[in-house]
């Protein structure tokens, strides 16, 4: 085995140990340990594979430790086992890769106890397996407890199952093609996509993203429910069109074409280290009429934003239980008490947002949330308290509709009488 390859599982290990912190995203441990062990695509791929597995199966692994070894064991050593188990019982890589350079990232006095483990997993695989079908759903789709009774509760047993099943799936990659860049048109006959069914513009990508086509701009990743606040919003050339939560901009490009790049696009983002990257895709994807502030919408706009723009998107930031699919360490992460949280700053933002909107326009409020609470609970009482009414609204549901979990309702103000 390469000395590359030894260094990816130990990477894996570092990552989740730092991860356990609760300072770091996955997603950014990854890119971190990737180009510090400057690792090839192929390993870089292997390596995010591990840590999505370990991820999106934790409470398993931790069952089939628990039945092949008892005992306690540290920190470290019960993250080696996880690195282990994952690529044994879950992603099928080779057993002898597996077992010698999992073995390899432990300290010498706890290498035989890993090796054992690993070993015996091997031998014990279907009956493991099969004890594994028994255990109640979110354990053996490794969910906490009060998400999958609150979901029990929201979308029936059954519901919560299939909803549960589909956020350990592996995403599949989907793009948009752009047609703020003409050449984006030729991509469609390319044998690596295939239509989205019904979904215009949307395709299914088979194998790498090639880079050249993300660089140029004919491009953008991203899953098909995203359309659903940009297509509520209708917006349309010449207007004046807020984004108000606009980073990474593929929204903010979305909205760019419906226009035709004709009017006024402003694009916020509270966060400032964000800003680069938005500029900077909006740059590739050929919009040229935006503008970006950095600006946090829990605070009063500026007076000369006030019933400036026809259109607003606010995409709320959010519990992102409609995204667990790709954002796998985001359900270690939530509490309910975070909700209820959100639920205050959500309802903050449209207030602030809704001094910016013209006589008679229209506001798109989003979420990439699958709760009730921060979707249809929370936008109906709002409307009605502040005079507007919600005049539709659109829900994505994964393990209904097979695509990431969304909500958006469109709110327009009340016409007096």
């Amino acid at each position: 085995m390469p000395k590359q390859d030894k260094n990816i599982r130990r990477a894996a290990v570092s990552i989740l140990r730092a991860w356990s912190k609760g300072h770091v995203y996955a997603e950014t441990l990854i890119d971190k340990h990737a180009r510090r062990n400057k690792l090839s695509p192929s390993d870089r791929g292997l390596l995010n594979a591990i840590i999505l597995a370990v991820l999106r199966n934790r409470r398993l692994l931790d069952f089939y430790i628990n039945r092949l070894r008892k005992g306690q064991l540290d920190h470290e050593t019960r993250d080696i086992l996880r690195v282990g188990l994952a690529q044994i019982l879950i992603l099928g890589i080779p057993e002898h890769a597996a077992v010698n350079e999992t073995v390899n990232c432990g300290r010498a006095p706890v290498r035989g106890l890993i090796n054992a483990v690993l070993r015996k997993a091997i031998e014990a695989h279907k009956g493991l397996a099969s004890k594994a079908e028994a255990l109640p759903p979110a354990e053996r789709y490794s969910h906490p407890d009060w998400l999958a009774k609150r979901w029990r509760k929201q979308f029936t047993k059954p519901g919560a199952l299939a909803l549960m099943k589909w956020n350990n799936q592996p995403a599949e990659t989907t793009l948009r093609l752009n047609p703020l860049r003409p050449d984006s048109a030729k991509l469609a006959t390319d044998p690596r996509l295939t239509a989205l069914p019904e979904i215009p513009g949307f395709f299914l990508l088979e194998g790498p993203i090639p880079s050249e086509w993300t660089e140029a701009g004919l491009v953008y990743i991203t899953d098909p429910a995203t359309r659903l606040s940009v297509e509520l919003l209708a917006p349309q050339p010449g207007e004046k069109i807020l984004d108000a939560c606009a980073a990474p901009g593929g929204k903010a490009a979305f909205i760019a074409a419906l226009m035709e790049n004709q009017g006024e696009l402003l694009c916020t983002d509270s966060n400032e280290l964000r800003i680069p990257r938005l500029e900077e895709n909006l740059t590739k994807l050929g919009v040229t009429h935006s503008q970006t502030k950095v600006f946090d919408w829990t605070q009063t706009p500026p007076t000369e934003w006030h019933n400036r723009f026809d259109a607003i998107l606010l995409d709320v930031p959010c519990s992102n239980t409609g995204v667990l699919r790709r954002r796998v360490d985001a359900r270690w992460r939530l509490t309910p008490e975070q909700i209820t949280e959100l639920n205050g700053i959500q309802r903050t933002i449209l207030s602030q947002a809704l001094l910016c909107l013209k006589e008679g326009g229209r506001l798109v409020y989003s979420t990439c949330s699958v709760e009730t609470d921060e979707n249809a609970d929370l936008i109906y009482p709002f409307a009605k308290a502040n005079d507007f009414k919600v005049d539709d609204t659109r829900q994505s549901l994964p393990h209904e509709d097979e695509q990431d979990g969304a909500f958006a309702a469109l709110l327009t103000r009340k016409l007096s009488a």
